[in-house]
């Protein structure tokens, strides 16, 4: 079973702070969003294993856009 991270906003994406195969904690920060010049955290809703990142530094995204995937055990 996996569970997607997804941007709730539009932003820059400034940084991805996980890899594939990490282990995270619910409420661990996966991605940092920027927008209007203010830095926003994106937090892991579920622990589980990285399996995917959809998204990389530069790159822009929506509200709804998958960044994370993440599998639960």
């Amino acid at each position: 079973m996996s569970h997607t991270v997804t941007a709730e906003i539009v932003a820059n994406v400034l940084s991805v702070g996980v890899e594939v195969g990490q282990r995270v904690e619910a409420t661990d920060e996966v991605v940092l969003l920027e927008s209007m010049k203010m830095e926003i955290p994106v937090l892991a809703d579920v622990a589980g294993v990285v399996s995917e990142i959809v998204v990389k530094a530069g790159d822009v995204v929506r509200d709804g856009d998958p960044l994370v995937i993440i599998s639960r055990a």
